[in-house]
């Protein structure tokens, strides 16, 4: 029933891509870039460019998606926790947690999708999919509904980590199937599934344990389940991962791309089958969506010092002493995911050193410190590069040999969640509303 998202990933769709629909995180091709948008914005303000400013219930990180006129995103309305689920949460589910200073506890949290009217920004739907109760606490950095909505012929699939799985009919709201696959994040839930024909590719790389598991789209029974490689120590938060597959074409074959914890594997999209296999380092919790283009993959290896690999991802088995292309190792991100503009690879660091690459050889064209912490990806539109900070600041940035800012926008609150764009609107999304920011006042 779904469409063959491979099809208009790996082939040319991208460049007849309605310009108002925005399947899944990142693009229309899952690597940052949205061709049909143009006409954006340099700057903006609480003041200036913003056409709307819509509340929005609860929290979240995800990413919108868009289509049909409709802004798709997932939110969680939390619960405070009495002084005894505190107690408790502290005995046990934080007790040994390397991370239990930074970590929220809820009493209960309902977890929903949003639907927002995109010319006018006004809530149309706010669906009810999960309520948990006592749920497993989330890092501060985190939230409760941080994987993005994928949204395609007509559906909208929510994933929530353990939290639970579900698919919506948007023409009439009905939640047509839920599925949980428990997994131990520590941290919460930060994986988004990625689409592939009648597949949901879904990571499950848990402290406990760690596979990639395939839901039927139809009916959201598991189709195939895969183990990862095995991993190296005993410290289950070492084994733990948060990054989002990329589905790639090498040849005439489909790849679904998925870093984790110390290894990034490649697998047959309809069996689960493995396809190469690569150990990256000691790295984990693991959260940039890999990069695909001039015939190279490009990966960032996570905490607790990411490099950036380049990867060819034409082999067999395991690869990992004959396929590196290049490694780079200074100021690479550990949250943000890259963007790969013709020859050059950009990217900006969690403390805000961003970075431009020679793709090919990984080569430092330029580097500079820019004002801002950051964890959301990169987006590349309108021929512009933007960064968004979690002090509610977007540089917008030229690609190029050196570094250009064209100009800077601010908004009051985080932006932890990437932008998307359609032609002639931005989308920011921050603790509290999501802005289109445009062209002219409101």
């Amino acid at each position: 029933m779904a469409t063959t998202m491979a099809t208009w990933v790996l082939v040319v769709a991208a460049s007849v891509w309605s310009e108002t629909e925005i399947s899944q995180f990142r693009g229309p091709a899952g690597d940052g870039h949205i061709p049909a948008a143009t006409g954006l914005p340099t700057s903006w303000s609480e003041t200036s460019n913003v056409v709307w400013k819509g509340a929005i219930p609860g929290r979240g990180w995800s990413s919108p998606v868009i289509g049909d006129g409709m802004i798709w995103l997932t939110t969680a309305i939390e619960e405070p926790a009495t002084e005894e689920q505190l107690a408790l949460a502290q005995k046990t589910k934080l007790a040994s947690n390397p991370l239990a200073k930074q970590m929220s506890v809820v009493g209960a949290v309902t977890l929903r999708a949003i639907a927002i009217d995109l010319a006018t920004g006004s809530v149309k739907q706010n669906l009810e999919l999960f309520r948990v109760a006592g749920p497993d606490p989330v890092h501060s950095l985190n939230s409760f509904a941080s994987p993005s909505p994928i949204l395609d012929d007509g559906r909208l699939y929510c994933h929530f980590g353990t939290f639970g799985t579900a698919a919506i009919d948007t023409a009439t709201n009905k939640i047509l199937w839920k599925k949980v696959l428990p997994t131990e994040h520590s941290v919460g839930p930060g994986s988004t599934p990625v689409l592939y024909e009648n597949r949901l590719i879904v990571p499950c790389d848990g402290t406990e344990a760690q596979s990639i598991v395939a839901l039927d789209v139809d009916t959201g029974e598991i189709a195939w389940s895969t183990k990862r490689p095995p991993m190296q120590g005993t410290t289950g938060d070492l084994h733990k991962a948060f990054s989002t597959p990329l589905i790639i074409r090498v040849g005439s074959r489909d790849q679904a791309v998925v870093v984790g914890a110390q290894w990034v594997v490649a697998y047959e999209p309809l069996s689960g089958k493995e396809i190469w296999r690569f150990r990256h380092g000691e790295g984990f919790s693991n959260v940039p969506r890999p990069v695909f283009g001039n015939g190279l993959l490009y990966i960032c290896t996570g905490y607790m010092q990411p490099h950036l690999v380049a990867i060819r991802p034409d082999g067999k088995g395991d690869v990992t002493e004959t396929h590196t292309v290049w490694r780079f190792k200074k100021s690479v991100p550990a949250m943000p995911s890259p963007v790969l503009v013709d020859d050059a690879l950009y990217f900006v660091s969690d403390q805000g050193v961003a970075t431009c690459l020679d793709a090919l050889t990984g080569e430092q064209r330029w580097q500079r410190r820019i004002e801002g912490n950051f964890s959301a990806s990169l987006l590349f539109a309108d021929g512009k590069i933007f960064a968004s900070n979690r002090e509610g600041a977007t540089k917008v940035i030229g690609p190029g040999r050196e570094y250009n800012e064209i100009g800077i926008g601010t908004l009051e609150g985080a932006i932890m969640a990437s932008p998307v764009a359609v032609t002639g609107a931005l989308f920011l999304r921050t603790p509290t509303h999501l802005y289109r920011i445009g062209t002219g006042n409101k």
